[in-house]
Order: C-alpha cells, then structure tokens, then sequence
C-alpha cells in the first residue's frame, strides 16, 4: 500500500476517542499522499486466549466497526485472525511479516502501552529501534488520548448496562445501534396491538443494554423509522428467554429474516410486570406517547 499510514488497535465502539487518533492518521495520510490503514485482530485475543471467559462483551461486532470506520474515511481495514500462533510470532516477526512484508508500512502512529508478539514482549521500544532497518516512521500518540480511550470504553460499556444512554452516546459520538435479523416471536405483541420485530444480535458477543423501554430509530431498506424497543424476559407473560423486539411506529411490512439496525436514542422506562394484558396494554399506549415525544 503507497505511502501506508498504519495504526493498530480494537477500536471497540469507534468512540470519540477513537475519532481523535483515527482522523490524526487520516489526515497524515492525506498530506503526505499515501493510504490510511487500520490493523486489528478477530477473533478478540480473549476468546482465543481465555475460551472459558464467556464475559467478553464488545460495543461493537466486527461488521458494525467496518461500516463506522468506512464512513471516517479510512482507506484500508485489515482485520488480521488472532489464532495460538499468531500470538506466538516473536516481535520482530510480527514486524517484519505483518507491518514491513504484508502491509508496507511508511508511518505508523501507535500508543505507548502498545504490545504485541508472543508474551506481548513488543513494545514501542521495538518499533522505534527496528523502524530505520525496514524504513518506518514510528508517531507515539500522547498518553493522554491513550487514557481518554480507555476511560471512555469502560464509560460506555457501564452506561449502557445501566440504561444511562445519553452518556453512552454522548462518548460514542453517535447513537449506539444494534444490527441483527428479524426472527419470529410468539407474536403476543400483535394480538394486543403493538406488534413487534425480534432481533437476533449477528454475534452472541455484542453488548446489550440493560433491561427496560427505549426510543429508538430503525433503519430498514434505507428508509428510517420512529420505534419503541424492549429488552427484557417479559415478566407479564411469565417469558424465560431475554428478548430484543421492537415495536415500529407506522410500518406495516413482513420483514422476518431481514437485516435491521435499532438506533437507541433514549431510555423509557424498566421492565415490569403488569397485571395481565390489558395492564400491560394501556403502558404501552402511554411509552408510545413517551417516545413520539422523545424522538420529535
């Protein structure tokens, strides 16, 4: 890749502090007439690592954080496999095979707590003193931008368990979304008027908010419309399962088996038990109301 301008990380959630390092190697690319490229690892080095771990949860799945990153203008996003031996490549392999050999690197703008290779023995050091030898520029980010990622990861992860959405979105710089596709439910919600869309997440390992009602947008076949969402095991009906449905203001299509994506603008309520259905009916005319007011 001409002139490549290289930095490597997760980017869980391409969050403003992201935005900051991300449109930093962007811009270098640009003035110096090269490509701006990200590197990053799938599967997350914990599910390879730590198997047993099943908390892993990312703000982002895999496609989400391509789509973010495309509409920053990044050039090029290379999403190495994490495998066992991957992590046992010794740093100046990783150097040589994957920034020198695969990519062609000209620039790369790395943090100064960046490891890497077998044991995670590389460092910044590495990169600095092997840099003349293959004929890169090594740019540290400042150690402050570096904190200010990591605190607004953490930031965004407990807010959205917490249902504080204004935080998470306000750290992400956008609304947090979930991609999935529309599966059948039992359909409870149609019988009582508010018929809903189940989403099944695309990855078991993606983020969900805490339990409640949420004014939402959904964007279906390019088009965007008005919603309430619920999280929850619907306690009125006595569910076992937790569910993700979505209650799509004016919009009387089939959509089962469809791609969607639910924007979360603001949080509604908890989840209740109500004293059966026509309880449970009348709140839901009252979130509707709640939303419409929320989302115009």
């Amino acid at each position: 890749m001409p002139g490549a301008v290289v930095t490597i990380g997760t980017f869980d959630g391409v969050h403003r502090g992201h935005r900051k390092i991300i449109s930093g190697i962007t811009e270098l690319a640009k003035a110096s007439g090269g490509e701006s490229v990200i590197l990053t690892f799938f599967p997350h080095p914990r599910m390879i690592l730590h198997p047993e771990d099943q908390s892993l949860k990312l703000i982002t799945t895999i496609a989400e954080k391509a789509t973010l990153l495309e509409e920053l203008g990044v050039d090029h996003l290379i999403i190495t496999p994490f495998s066992r031996d991957f992590s046992n490549q010794s740093p100046e392999e990783y150097i040589r095979q994957v920034l020198v050999e695969k990519i062609g690197t000209h620039k790369i703008v790395i943090g100064y707590d960046h490891h890497f290779g077998k044991d995670r023995a590389g460092s910044l050091a590495d990169l600095q003193r092997l840099g003349p030898q293959y004929g890169f520029e090594v740019m540290e980010i400042p150690e402050q931008d570096i904190n200010d990622v990591a605190v607004s990861s953490t930031r965004i992860r407990n807010a959205l368990l917490q249902n504080d959405i204004a935080t998470a979105n306000n750290c992400l710089g956008y609304p947090f979304f979930i991609t999935g596709k529309v599966i059948r439910g039992d359909q409870i919600g149609r019988q009582i008027g508010y018929p809903t869309a189940n989403i099944q997440p695309h990855e078991s390992y993606k983020l969900i908010p805490g339990d409640g009602i949420f004014a939402v947008t959904v964007d279906i076949d390019d088009e965007t419309y008005k919603g309430m969402a619920y999280i929850g095991q619907r306690p009125t009906v006595n569910g076992i399962t937790r569910n993700i449905e979505v209650n799509i203001f004016e919009f009387h299509r089939e959509i089962y088996n469809q791609d969607i994506r639910m924007n979360f603008l603001h949080y509604i309520r908890g989840d209740m038990k109500f004293n059966g259905l026509e309880a449970l009916t009348a709140q839901l005319a009252q979130d509707k109301i709640d939303a419409l007011r929320l989302l115009n």
